[in-house]
């Protein structure tokens, strides 16, 4: 059987940690996995998660099942956490939320239950976007075609491209949109931007599919979800794919939600239905420890306060970062290039270097950036700042 299979490309960011991991200069520097680190450069175990992970060494009971719809004290809390306490959707019974194994199960599922709903739907992701986007949503069955987003040269948000694209979609098509922090070019829609596409998706009956996986880590907890919770006040419909990874740490645990905002709370009930009978045929019953430190965290006043305390430290380190970085590069090339980077969010910034720069990077420089010179921020070590100023400057002429 297996021999009818022909070899494929490698994930193109698993070469860049593979190329990092042997090169054996002490000074080298990983910008390109997307994972937290801090001063040491360790991925850390959040303080309030160890201590939620002992107490549940020390108290649970059975490795039962917890059933496909996952943990519920869990669910109930990444719903309050996505949409606020006192949403309208949540009091009028139109929300449902679904656990799932991480943001890229819940974007999976997602785009399962609109492949069941309306065959053949057509989802448009932005340009650029995360590579797992595009085979999630195929993988359902789902048509994909892009929108434009950004221009990595001047580093500015291409908005009115983004709307004329958008304006001439037909009704029922869904767009998937990154909440704060999630685009990898670091640039997020204004307020100003979100209040006028949610105009647009509202005329033109556009569906939503959100992808929040940074909440916390760019403004704060409820500014960051503001877009989200405006949206889905807005229109009928929305869903949204929500991962646990980065703002409790727990990447390996593999920790997300599907949450579906639907027109009434009887729609409601049949979108959680499928939801169920969906994840039961694709992986059957979520994993549970994760979700179980997250809601051992919710329940907990003190352990809650302790993990917002140590979120915030995250989220300040990093715009700490972000301006020292720009800092360093205007003083490398003496004028703002970059400039950029000073005023966008959460972990990622698109550098806007050609190939033969971040091969050079690399080569010459021992810096590792993604192949279109995106870089992780918060993977940069403060005390090598500007080092990688330089190295930038040298490369990029």
């Amino acid at each position: 059987m297996f021999k009818t299979l022909e070899p494929q490309q490698p994930d193109a960011l698993l070469a860049v940690m593979a190329a990092y991991a042997a090169d054996p200069d002490p000074d080298k520097v990983d910008l390109g996995v997307g994972v937290y680190r801090d001063a040491s450069g360790v991925t850390p175990v959040m303080s309030a998660v160890r201590k939620a992970e002992q107490r549940i060494l020390d108290e649970q009971v059975t490795k039962a099942y917890v059933g496909a719809g996952g943990n519920r004290p869990f669910a109930a809390f990444i719903e309050e956490l996505t949409l606020g306490a006192l949403h309208p959707a949540r009091a009028a019974g139109r929300v449902v939320t679904l656990q799932t194994p991480g943001g890229c199960g819940a974007v999976r599922l997602a785009a399962d239950l609109i492949q069941r709903a309306r065959p053949g739907t057509r989802v448009f992701v932005s340009d650029p976007t995360w590579p797992n986007h595009r085979p999630l949503v195929s993988g359902a069955g789902l048509g994909v075609d892009g929108y434009p987003y950004y221009d990595p040269a001047s580093g500015v948000l291409g908005f009115e491209g983004m709307l004329g694209a958008l304006e001439r979609l037909p009704a029922g098509d869904v767009v998937l949109l990154q909440a704060s922090c999630h685009n990898p070019t670091g640039q997020d829609l204004a307020p100003a931007q979100w209040e006028q596409l949610a105009e647009l998706l509202a005329r033109r009956q556009l569906l939503p599919l959100m992808d929040l996986a940074y909440q916390g880590l760019g403004d704060g907890l409820d500014a960051d979800a503001a877009p989200i919770r405006m949206l889905a006040e807005r229109l009928p419909e929305v869903l949204i794919a929500v991962s646990c990874s980065k703002n409790f740490g727990l990447y390996r645990e593999r920790v997300g939600a599907v949450i579906g905002v639907t027109g009434d709370r009887a729609t409601a009930g049949i979108v959680m239905n499928h939801l169920q009978i969906l994840a039961r045929r694709m992986y059957s019953m979520p994993p549970d420890h994760g979700a179980a430190i997250v809601a051992t965290i919710a329940q907990d006043p003190a352990l809650k306060a302790e993990w917002l305390a140590e979120l915030e430290a995250m989220r300040i380190r990093v715009g700490t970062i972000r301006a020292r970085l720009a800092e360093a590069l205007a003083a490398e090339f003496g004028h703002d290039r970059f400039g950029f980077i000073r005023g966008q969010r959460g972990m990622f910034s698109l550098l806007g270097l050609p190939p033969a720069a971040v091969a050079a990077l690399a080569a010459d420089h021992h810096v590792y950036v993604a192949g279109d010179s995106r870089i992780n921020v918060a993977g940069l070590p403060e005390a090598r700042i500007e080092r990688v100023a330089r190295a930038i400057r040298a490369v990029a002429g």
